[in-house]
């Protein structure tokens, strides 16, 4: 069995997520890629304003109904912050002897010595570092083994959407339809009143 693991904040997860998850699955023929929540990474001051049984929720919004893609829960039921190399062991507990691949993308890989025992990230899986679009693979650690996995370009972050949906500006198509109605029904990041309209210029 293959099985991927993509990590992020996914707060909240947008087409472009989906996207670069369904080119993995495809280049590397997964059976399954989980996606994984972060409770807290090491990596960002302050943690995350959204909690994380909603950005799962969300992320089982976007992903319902794909055959291969699922949420993994593991790093929001241990206590912050959330590193890589205990949800490897987690994922070859949960499917014994199958073949693991982690997705990061460049600026993650270039990070990637300072994290937490490397060496064993490289033990438990397969770095597959997400190259975009038809610009140059940059920032390679030295002398880390690895495979690069070509990914689609899509312009699109989660720090936008809530800046957008804050401002009262439309989300539709940047999020799947049933993620937008999960931001609206929970009134997420500041939603504003304008925003919740009926179909037209400003409606999310």
């Amino acid at each position: 069995m293959r099985v991927g693991v993509f990590g992020g904040s996914f707060d909240p997860p947008h087409v472009g997520h989906l996207a670069v998850a369904q080119d993995a699955v495809e280049a590397l023929a997964l059976d399954v890629l989980l996606l994984v929540p972060a409770r807290v990474s090491p990596f960002k001051a302050g943690g995350e304003t959204t909690p994380g049984a909603t950005r799962a929720e969300l992320l089982d919004r976007a992903l319902a109904g794909h055959p291969a893609l699922r949420v993994w829960r593991g790093e929001l039921d241990r206590p912050a912050p959330s590193y890589t190399v205990d949800t490897l062991r987690e994922i070859q507990e949960a499917f014994p002897g199958a073949e693991i691949f982690l997705l990061m993308g460049d600026d993650q890989w270039r990070s990637f010595p300072q994290w937490r025992n490397p060496r064993q990230i490289l033990q438990a899986a397969t770095v597959c570092v997400l190259t975009r679009g038809d610009g140059p693979e940059e920032g390679d650690a030295p002398d880390w083994p690895h495979r690069r996995v070509r990914s689609r370009r899509v312009d699109v972050s989660s720090s936008e959407i809530r800046r957008r949906a804050a401002e009262g500006r439309s989300i539709r198509f940047l999020v799947p339809e049933p993620v937008r109605e999960g931001i609206i029904e929970n009134r997420l990041y500041g939603i504003r009143d304008a925003a919740l309209s009926a179909p037209g210029a400003r409606s999310s």
